[in-house]
């Protein structure tokens, strides 16, 4: 997803079943959902590549993370927090990025924890497709999303 505006919270690594819900929250099995696109099947939707950006952060990869942010807004780096837990995505609105749209944009909240801390990322993210797959370009960051 996005959560260039988070790059600093991570979540723990770990596996996820294939028959497990997907951590997007789309109420599919994650291999059926966010699962392929982490194993490099690209994503068809803006949507769709949030959500799959959603589930790096969820299951700490960040090699995902940077191998989906545009080229030309990627930091060099990213390291995850392992100790930030994302427990819950929704989807606020989504503005074009369909299969053959060349933008689109993807609101969300995106809910976290750490410790006995809890919050909310807001953002309004951009996203680019070009050279027939979509690229997180960057976010807006709402006022007291985080």
């Amino acid at each position: 997803m996005s959560f260039g505006g988070a790059a600093g919270r991570g979540s723990t690594p770990s596996g996820v079943d294939g028959a497990s819900a997907c951590p997007c929250g789309s109420g599919d099995r994650f291999d059926g959902c966010c699962g392929p696109l982490l194993s490099g099947t690209p994503a068809t939707t803006a949507e769709r590549l949030m959500r799959s950006r959603y589930t790096a952060f969820a299951i700490g990869d960040a090699g995902y993370l940077i191998e989906t942010w545009h080229p030309g807004t990627r930091p060099e780096t990213l390291d995850l927090d392992p100790r930030q837990r994302w427990t819950g995505l929704e989807i606020v609105e989504t503005d074009a990025g369909g299969e053959d749209d060349p933008r689109g944009i993807v609101e969300f909240r995106a809910h976290w924890r750490q410790g006995r801390e809890s919050g909310e990322l807001h953002e309004r993210s951009r996203f680019v497709r070009q050279s027939e797959r979509w690229w997180y370009l960057d976010g807006r960051v709402s006022e007291g999303g985080r």
